[in-house]
Protein backbone atom coordinates (compact mmCIF):
# COMPACT_ATOMS: atom_id res chain seq x y z
CA UNK A 1 0.00 0.00 0.00
CA UNK A 2 2.17 2.65 0.76
CA UNK A 3 5.37 1.93 0.34
CA UNK A 4 4.44 0.23 -3.13
CA UNK A 5 6.17 2.17 -5.64
CA UNK A 6 5.23 2.67 -9.05
CA UNK A 7 8.16 1.49 -11.37
CA UNK A 8 7.13 2.64 -15.33
CA UNK A 9 9.51 2.10 -18.03
CA UNK A 10 9.93 4.36 -21.12
CA UNK A 11 10.91 1.99 -23.82
CA UNK A 12 12.37 3.94 -26.80
CA UNK A 13 13.99 0.71 -28.51
CA UNK A 14 13.56 -2.97 -28.12
CA UNK A 15 16.54 -5.47 -29.32
CA UNK A 16 15.43 -7.99 -31.26
CA UNK A 17 16.84 -12.01 -31.04
CA UNK A 18 19.39 -11.18 -33.59
CA UNK A 19 20.52 -8.01 -32.01
CA UNK A 20 19.07 -5.23 -34.02
CA UNK A 21 16.64 -2.69 -32.78
CA UNK A 22 13.61 -2.82 -33.05
CA UNK A 23 11.03 -0.78 -35.78
CA UNK A 24 8.54 2.04 -34.97
CA UNK A 25 6.03 -0.37 -35.51
CA UNK A 26 6.69 -2.35 -32.47
CA UNK A 27 4.67 -2.11 -29.18
CA UNK A 28 6.01 0.99 -26.79
CA UNK A 29 5.61 1.12 -22.99
CA UNK A 30 4.31 4.62 -22.32
CA UNK A 31 4.49 6.73 -18.99
CA UNK A 32 1.21 7.60 -19.68
CA UNK A 33 -0.49 4.21 -20.11
CA UNK A 34 0.51 3.11 -17.21
CA UNK A 35 -2.43 3.07 -14.57
CA UNK A 36 -2.29 5.03 -12.13
CA UNK A 37 -1.88 4.25 -8.44
CA UNK A 38 -3.69 7.37 -6.82
CA UNK A 39 -5.42 6.29 -3.77
CA UNK A 40 -9.20 6.73 -3.07
CA UNK A 41 -9.69 7.58 0.18
CA UNK A 42 -13.66 7.23 -0.44
CA UNK A 43 -12.71 3.16 -1.12
CA UNK A 44 -10.21 2.99 1.49
CA UNK A 45 -10.99 2.41 4.76
CA UNK A 46 -7.79 3.31 6.72
CA UNK A 47 -7.49 6.19 4.79
CA UNK A 48 -10.81 7.46 4.79
CA UNK A 49 -10.55 6.68 9.13
CA UNK A 50 -7.12 8.29 9.03
CA UNK A 51 -8.25 11.32 7.12
CA UNK A 52 -11.07 12.01 9.48
CA UNK A 53 -8.65 11.63 12.52
CA UNK A 54 -7.07 14.50 10.63
CA UNK A 55 -9.68 16.20 10.19
CA UNK A 56 -10.42 16.05 14.26
CA UNK A 57 -7.20 17.58 14.80
CA UNK A 58 -7.35 20.56 12.24
CA UNK A 59 -10.99 21.22 13.99
CA UNK A 60 -8.86 21.45 17.27
CA UNK A 61 -6.63 23.50 16.22
CA UNK A 62 -9.96 25.46 14.47
CA UNK A 63 -11.46 25.65 18.34
CA UNK A 64 -8.16 27.16 19.54
CA UNK A 65 -7.96 29.81 17.64
CA UNK A 66 -11.59 30.74 18.33
CA UNK A 67 -12.11 33.90 20.67
CA UNK A 68 -14.95 32.94 23.28
CA UNK A 69 -17.30 36.04 22.71
CA UNK A 70 -20.78 33.92 23.51
CA UNK A 71 -22.63 31.26 24.17
CA UNK A 72 -23.42 30.15 20.90
CA UNK A 73 -19.63 29.82 19.92
CA UNK A 74 -19.42 27.14 23.31
CA UNK A 75 -22.27 25.89 21.55
CA UNK A 76 -20.25 25.45 18.17
CA UNK A 77 -17.11 24.04 19.68
CA UNK A 78 -19.04 21.38 21.63
CA UNK A 79 -20.75 19.96 18.54
CA UNK A 80 -17.59 19.67 16.33
CA UNK A 81 -16.32 18.19 18.87
CA UNK A 82 -19.17 15.78 19.88
CA UNK A 83 -19.52 14.66 15.68
CA UNK A 84 -16.28 13.05 16.31
CA UNK A 85 -17.00 11.45 19.38
CA UNK A 86 -20.34 9.51 18.10
CA UNK A 87 -20.28 5.98 17.62
CA UNK A 88 -16.90 4.45 17.01
CA UNK A 89 -15.35 7.26 14.45
CA UNK A 90 -12.59 8.53 16.71
CA UNK A 91 -11.27 5.35 18.18
CA UNK A 92 -11.39 4.16 14.54
CA UNK A 93 -9.85 7.54 12.98
CA UNK A 94 -7.01 6.58 15.51
CA UNK A 95 -6.15 3.52 15.38
CA UNK A 96 -6.32 4.09 11.33
CA UNK A 97 -3.84 7.03 11.58
CA UNK A 98 -1.45 5.80 13.55
CA UNK A 99 -1.32 2.43 11.33
CA UNK A 100 -0.23 4.93 8.96
CA UNK A 101 2.66 6.01 11.03
CA UNK A 102 3.66 2.43 11.37
CA UNK A 103 3.78 1.77 7.48
CA UNK A 104 6.63 4.74 7.20
CA UNK A 105 8.81 2.19 8.57
CA UNK A 106 9.52 -0.02 5.25
CA UNK A 107 11.88 -2.70 6.97
CA UNK A 108 9.39 -3.22 9.30
CA UNK A 109 6.92 -4.09 6.33
CA UNK A 110 9.46 -5.99 4.66
CA UNK A 111 10.03 -8.24 7.15
CA UNK A 112 6.36 -8.91 7.22
CA UNK A 113 6.40 -9.60 3.82
CA UNK A 114 9.41 -11.80 4.04
CA UNK A 115 7.39 -14.12 6.75
CA UNK A 116 4.15 -13.96 4.24
CA UNK A 117 6.40 -15.14 1.50
CA UNK A 118 7.42 -18.26 3.68
CA UNK A 119 4.60 -19.31 5.27
CA UNK A 120 1.96 -18.61 2.92
CA UNK A 121 -0.06 -15.39 2.43
CA UNK A 122 -3.06 -16.88 4.11
CA UNK A 123 -1.32 -18.18 7.16
CA UNK A 124 0.03 -14.70 7.79
CA UNK A 125 -3.10 -13.11 7.69
CA UNK A 126 -4.80 -15.25 10.25
CA UNK A 127 -1.69 -14.94 12.41
CA UNK A 128 -2.33 -11.44 12.09
CA UNK A 129 -5.66 -11.37 12.32
CA UNK A 130 -6.13 -13.31 15.09
CA UNK A 131 -3.18 -11.86 17.44
CA UNK A 132 -2.93 -8.13 17.43
CA UNK A 133 0.25 -8.86 19.64
CA UNK A 134 1.73 -11.26 16.49
CA UNK A 135 2.93 -8.36 15.13
CA UNK A 136 5.29 -7.06 17.58
CA UNK A 137 7.11 -10.14 17.15
CA UNK A 138 8.42 -8.86 14.16
CA UNK A 139 12.20 -7.28 13.49
CA UNK A 140 12.11 -3.71 13.37
CA UNK A 141 8.90 -3.31 15.15
CA UNK A 142 10.09 -2.02 17.86
CA UNK A 143 11.10 1.01 15.50
CA UNK A 144 7.26 1.36 14.07
CA UNK A 145 6.44 0.81 17.67
CA UNK A 146 8.25 3.86 19.16
CA UNK A 147 7.41 6.24 16.21
CA UNK A 148 3.84 5.32 16.83
CA UNK A 149 3.84 5.81 20.71
CA UNK A 150 5.37 9.08 20.74
CA UNK A 151 3.16 10.47 18.19
CA UNK A 152 0.10 8.96 20.46
CA UNK A 153 2.05 11.08 22.85
CA UNK A 154 1.68 14.33 20.99
CA UNK A 155 -1.62 14.74 20.15
CA UNK A 156 -2.80 13.10 23.55
CA UNK A 157 -0.83 15.97 25.11
CA UNK A 158 -2.34 18.68 22.51
CA UNK A 159 -5.72 17.51 23.28
CA UNK A 160 -5.23 17.99 26.85
CA UNK A 161 -3.46 21.01 26.71
CA UNK A 162 -6.82 22.22 24.60
CA UNK A 163 -8.59 21.21 27.60
CA UNK A 164 -6.44 23.16 29.94
CA UNK A 165 -7.29 26.29 28.10
CA UNK A 166 -10.93 25.89 27.65
CA UNK A 167 -10.82 24.99 31.89
CA UNK A 168 -8.77 28.31 32.10
CA UNK A 169 -11.20 29.70 29.94
CA UNK A 170 -14.55 28.70 32.64
CA UNK A 171 -12.49 30.47 35.51
CA UNK A 172 -12.00 33.65 32.99
CA UNK A 173 -15.50 33.78 31.75
CA UNK A 174 -17.17 34.30 35.07
CA UNK A 175 -16.06 37.83 34.66
CA UNK A 176 -18.21 38.36 31.48
CA UNK A 177 -22.12 39.31 31.94
CA UNK A 178 -23.04 36.80 29.01
CA UNK A 179 -21.28 33.95 30.68
CA UNK A 180 -23.14 34.33 34.00
CA UNK A 181 -26.45 34.36 32.39
CA UNK A 182 -28.19 31.56 33.38
CA UNK A 183 -28.14 28.45 30.66
CA UNK A 184 -31.72 28.16 29.34
CA UNK A 185 -31.35 25.84 26.34
CA UNK A 186 -30.26 22.13 27.91
CA UNK A 187 -32.89 20.22 26.11
CA UNK A 188 -31.72 22.08 22.89
CA UNK A 189 -27.86 21.73 23.63
CA UNK A 190 -28.63 17.70 24.88
CA UNK A 191 -30.87 17.04 21.87
CA UNK A 192 -27.50 18.49 19.86
CA UNK A 193 -24.84 16.40 21.49
CA UNK A 194 -27.39 12.71 20.87
CA UNK A 195 -28.25 14.50 16.49
CA UNK A 196 -24.27 13.94 16.46
CA UNK A 197 -24.69 10.41 15.62
CA UNK A 198 -26.09 11.60 12.08
CA UNK A 199 -23.76 14.01 11.37
CA UNK A 200 -20.71 12.96 8.81
CA UNK A 201 -17.31 14.26 10.54
CA UNK A 202 -15.69 15.74 8.50
CA UNK A 203 -12.08 14.59 6.31
CA UNK A 204 -9.34 16.96 6.36
CA UNK A 205 -9.30 17.98 2.76
CA UNK A 206 -7.12 15.89 0.27
CA UNK A 207 -4.32 15.19 2.81
CA UNK A 208 -4.15 11.70 2.21
CA UNK A 209 -3.19 11.32 -1.71
CA UNK A 210 -0.46 9.05 -3.05
CA UNK A 211 1.93 11.62 -2.76
CA UNK A 212 1.71 12.94 0.01
CA UNK A 213 1.88 9.26 1.92
CA UNK A 214 4.57 8.73 -0.51
CA UNK A 215 6.71 11.50 -0.03
CA UNK A 216 6.15 12.65 3.41
CA UNK A 217 7.38 11.46 7.09
CA UNK A 218 3.54 11.08 8.78
CA UNK A 219 3.80 11.91 12.38
CA UNK A 220 1.37 13.34 14.91
CA UNK A 221 -1.95 14.76 13.69
CA UNK A 222 -2.00 18.03 15.64
CA UNK A 223 1.64 19.04 14.48
CA UNK A 224 0.27 19.15 10.57
CA UNK A 225 -2.11 21.78 11.59
CA UNK A 226 -2.15 25.15 13.35
CA UNK A 227 0.71 25.81 15.94
CA UNK A 228 -0.38 25.18 19.34
CA UNK A 229 -0.72 27.89 21.55
CA UNK A 230 0.73 28.13 25.46
CA UNK A 231 -0.14 25.73 27.77
CA UNK A 232 -2.11 28.10 30.11
CA UNK A 233 -1.32 28.26 33.95
CA UNK A 234 -4.34 27.25 35.60
CA UNK A 235 -6.51 29.24 37.90
CA UNK A 236 -6.87 28.98 41.69
CA UNK A 237 -10.11 28.09 41.17
CA UNK A 238 -12.50 26.38 38.58
CA UNK A 239 -16.37 26.56 38.30
CA UNK A 240 -18.20 24.43 40.85
CA UNK A 241 -19.13 22.01 38.48
CA UNK A 242 -17.76 18.58 39.08
CA UNK A 243 -19.15 15.23 38.11
CA UNK A 244 -17.55 12.04 40.22
CA UNK A 245 -17.21 9.77 37.32
CA UNK A 246 -14.66 7.10 37.21
CA UNK A 247 -14.12 6.12 34.26
CA UNK A 248 -14.33 2.29 33.68
CA UNK A 249 -10.85 1.76 31.86
CA UNK A 250 -7.66 0.18 31.74
CA UNK A 251 -5.30 0.30 28.83
CA UNK A 252 -5.30 -2.04 26.52
CA UNK A 253 -1.34 -3.17 26.24
CA UNK A 254 -2.09 -4.96 22.74
CA UNK A 255 -3.02 -2.20 21.44
CA UNK A 256 0.07 -0.81 19.50
CA UNK A 257 0.42 -4.51 18.18
CA UNK A 258 -3.20 -3.88 16.60
CA UNK A 259 -2.09 -0.57 14.70
CA UNK A 260 1.14 -2.76 13.45
CA UNK A 261 -1.34 -5.60 12.50
CA UNK A 262 -3.43 -3.03 10.45
CA UNK A 263 -0.32 -1.89 8.76
CA UNK A 264 1.18 -5.29 8.26
CA UNK A 265 -2.15 -6.45 6.55
CA UNK A 266 -2.13 -3.71 4.15
CA UNK A 267 1.20 -4.61 3.00
CA UNK A 268 0.61 -8.40 2.37
CA UNK A 269 -2.78 -8.72 1.74
CA UNK A 270 -4.00 -5.86 -0.66
CA UNK A 271 -6.38 -7.72 -2.51
CA UNK A 272 -7.74 -10.02 -0.47
CA UNK A 273 -11.06 -9.90 0.91
CA UNK A 274 -10.51 -11.74 4.09
CA UNK A 275 -7.96 -8.72 4.90
CA UNK A 276 -10.23 -6.06 4.13
CA UNK A 277 -12.34 -8.33 6.82
CA UNK A 278 -9.62 -8.36 9.22
CA UNK A 279 -8.85 -4.70 8.38
CA UNK A 280 -12.14 -3.73 9.68
CA UNK A 281 -12.05 -6.01 12.72
CA UNK A 282 -8.55 -4.39 14.04
CA UNK A 283 -10.24 -0.86 13.71
CA UNK A 284 -11.94 -1.47 16.87
CA UNK A 285 -10.40 -0.81 20.45
CA UNK A 286 -13.23 -1.89 23.06
CA UNK A 287 -11.24 -0.26 26.00
CA UNK A 288 -10.73 2.70 24.26
CA UNK A 289 -14.55 2.43 22.98
CA UNK A 290 -16.12 2.26 26.73
CA UNK A 291 -13.67 4.75 27.86
CA UNK A 292 -14.60 7.51 24.97
CA UNK A 293 -18.54 6.36 25.66
CA UNK A 294 -18.32 7.21 29.30
CA UNK A 295 -16.99 10.48 27.76
CA UNK A 296 -20.21 11.27 25.85
CA UNK A 297 -22.08 10.40 28.74
CA UNK A 298 -20.62 12.50 31.51
CA UNK A 299 -19.97 15.72 29.02
CA UNK A 300 -23.99 15.19 28.56
CA UNK A 301 -24.74 15.27 32.58
CA UNK A 302 -22.73 18.11 32.60
CA UNK A 303 -24.19 19.85 30.29
CA UNK A 304 -27.38 19.03 31.81
CA UNK A 305 -26.26 19.83 35.45
CA UNK A 306 -24.89 23.46 33.97
CA UNK A 307 -26.96 26.29 35.37
CA UNK A 308 -24.32 28.67 33.33
CA UNK A 309 -23.43 29.26 30.14
CA UNK A 310 -19.59 29.90 31.59
CA UNK A 311 -20.26 26.19 32.76
CA UNK A 312 -20.18 24.76 29.49
CA UNK A 313 -16.85 25.94 28.94
CA UNK A 314 -16.06 23.60 31.71
CA UNK A 315 -18.05 20.48 30.15
CA UNK A 316 -15.92 20.96 27.25
CA UNK A 317 -12.79 21.22 28.99
CA UNK A 318 -13.05 18.16 30.99
CA UNK A 319 -14.90 15.11 29.60
CA UNK A 320 -14.85 16.45 25.61
CA UNK A 321 -10.82 17.09 25.82
CA UNK A 322 -9.19 16.30 28.90
CA UNK A 323 -11.14 12.81 29.05
CA UNK A 324 -10.92 11.73 25.79
CA UNK A 325 -7.22 12.91 26.09
CA UNK A 326 -6.75 10.01 28.48
CA UNK A 327 -8.91 7.47 26.30
CA UNK A 328 -5.93 7.96 23.50
CA UNK A 329 -3.08 8.21 25.34
CA UNK A 330 -0.52 5.83 24.65
CA UNK A 331 -0.85 2.62 26.70
CA UNK A 332 2.24 1.03 26.02
CA UNK A 333 5.13 1.06 28.22
CA UNK A 334 8.36 2.09 26.55
CA UNK A 335 11.42 -0.09 26.62
CA UNK A 336 14.71 1.18 26.29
Amino acid sequence: MLNVLLSAIAMVAVLQDDGSTATDSQPVLRLDAVESVEQNVDNDIVLRSASQYAGFHQTLGNIRDREITSGAVLDQSMDEISVYLARERLVRAWLAYSSLIAEQHPQFLDDVRDVADYYGQDAAIAALANDPAYAGAFRYADQASESVLEAIDEDSGQIRDLGEQYRQSAYALQNERWANAISRDRQNRLAALRAADDIAAPLAGDLFTTSFISETDIGAASSLFATPAPRPSLAASTPNLTLDADVPYEPDRVRVGRILSIAALRAIGENSRYTEDSIQSLLADPLAQRCISWARVNLAQCVAAAHFEYEDSFCIAQHALIEVSNCLEAAQDRQN
